[in-house]
């Protein structure tokens, strides 16, 4: 039986999927094809955005009693780490391509970099001192 998800976690939804956004278009951008990609951007996006939403429940990133905590900041981080593969997978079978490793390695450093800065901004906005 699915639990019901709360406000709060609602918050947390929508910032890792700002995050994914946001990571995107960095990564486009970088690349010089921010403007010319289009919707060939969901190529990267919704790999990322699937992977994250099938790994990271499960290595309770939404534990609201874990996100109180920050030293339980390790679990957003690390399942970023996981989801980067496995979104790379799915985008290469989606695209009938290979997999780059350094494309693995980015997307994974930048996008657990921005999760874990979003998991700070939040905590510092709803549970720093009311713990």
């Amino acid at each position: 039986m699915l639990k019901k998800i709360t406000k709060q976690q609602w918050v947390l939804i929508s910032g890792d999927v700002i995050i994914a956004v946001i990571i995107t278009l960095w990564g486009f951008a970088s690349h010089d094809t921010l403007d010319t990609a289009g919707l060939y951007m969901l190529t990267t996006f919704i790999p990322v955005l699937v992977a994250w939403l099938m790994i990271a429940p499960l290595l309770g990133v939404y534990d609201l009693d874990r996100m109180k905590n920050i030293r339980q900041f390790w679990r957003p981080f690390y399942a970023m780490i996981i989801v980067s593969p496995m979104a790379a997978l799915i985008r290469a079978f989606w695209l009938g391509r290979g997999i780059a490793p350094l494309f693995v390695v980015v997307l994974g450093g930048f996008s657990a970099l921005g999760i874990l800065l979003w998991r700070v901004v939040h905590w510092m906005l709803f549970w720093r001192g009311k713990l």
